[in-house]
């Protein structure tokens, strides 16, 4: 499955970076999950926060959780603070980088 199955449109500036899944060679797979980025301190490196709910069946109730997930992020896409982008699962890049970012929905 490429990235571009995955997004409405590619994105138009180009970029030279291998890890990139549209201009590059990495490939995606698994979980794609929707967040917002809160950290972009590192190089080419996003943090992104995703909340989602998990049942507790003892009380028939909702918890909300918070997720944060370090991804990839190449230079045509360009991901910055604030911004909600959607993150695709892909081989380790690094001890904790196993995302990269895929699209950028909305900025802030």
């Amino acid at each position: 499955m490429s990235a571009t199955s995955l997004v409405s449109k590619v994105p138009e500036a180009k970029c030279k970076d291998e890890k990139c899944p549209f201009h590059g060679h990495l490939k995606v797979r698994g979980k794609i999950i929707e967040g917002v980025v809160s950290s972009d301190k590192m190089q080419r490196t996003v943090v992104v926060t995703a909340d989602h709910l998990l049942l507790r069946t003892k009380y028939m109730r909702l918890e909300k959780r918070t997720g944060r997930y370090h991804a990839h992020s190449p230079e045509c896409v360009g991901a910055k603070v604030g911004d909600r982008v959607r993150i695709a699962e892909c081989r380790p890049l690094s001890k904790t980088v196993s995302f990269v970012v895929i699209e950028k929905m909305e900025a802030r």
